[in-house]
């Protein structure tokens, strides 16, 4: 079993349990649960794809080059969620990861609303299906209503609005790995992870040619 069966479902995940490196917290959070309690309601997402980041030895992270304003909430502590803004109109949302003062997130790329479907798919009006309701970064953090404002919020924090669940047992022949999709560098490393039964994941496409895409790079 992956390290995320081993949490009873419902449960509300620990800093502890995140204070890892980042490819171990990223299998760790298939199958988990992102929960956002808004004033429209209620919305969760079973993550199905996310991809892992570190630091100073990761060329396509948005810390490989030091600590900036930016980048502040991804140096720790654990279990926090750095939001950014990426293309002038998305947001993309991470867990972050490792020990306090060492960077490293993991990038929530695609998940399945399994609740508070209606009020997602009024953040979503123009999804085909429940499957595409958040299949992608941008529109995982948009059904969930993240932005700017949900930077640094400690999803190990009963009282927080947005709140890290354990999921159901994920066993390890279900998550498949592969590269990171659009990284402009280190476009061969193979740090991204995803459920190959779920309809949610998002297409993979090979980056490479330019900076500036929905990972943190």
């Amino acid at each position: 079993m992956s390290v995320a069966g081993e949490a009873p479902p419902g449960r509300q995940l620990t800093r502890q349990e995140l204070a890892v490196d980042p490819v171990d917290a990223a299998k760790f959070l298939l199958g988990c649960v992102l929960e956002s309690e808004l004033p429209e309601g209620v919305v969760g997402v079973r993550l199905t794809e996310v991809e892992a980041y570190r630091g100073g030895d990761d060329p396509a992270s948005h810390c490989y080059r030091g600590r900036t304003a930016r980048n502040e909430v991804m140096f720790g502590p654990a279990g926090h969620l750095y939001v950014y803004f990426v293309y002038g109109m998305h947001f993309c949302a991470n867990v972050v990861s490792l020990t306090d003062g060492v960077p490293g997130a993991v990038l929530l790329r695609a998940g399945e609303v399994v609740s508070g479907v209606d009020v997602a798919a009024l953040r979503r009006p123009g999804a085909r299906s429940t499957a595409e309701l958040a299949k992608g970064p941008a529109r995982l953090t948009g059904v969930l209503g993240l932005d700017r404002d949900h930077n640094g919020v400690d999803l190990t924090d009963p009282g927080s609005p947005v709140r890290l669940l354990a999921g159901n047992p994920v066993a390890d022949h279900e998550i498949h790995v592969g590269p990171r999709v659009g990284v402009a560098v280190a476009v061969d490393v193979p740090w991204r992870f995803w459920l190959n039964s779920s309809t949610s994941v998002s297409t993979y496409r090979r980056g490479g040619k330019r900076r500036g895409s929905s990972s943190p790079a």
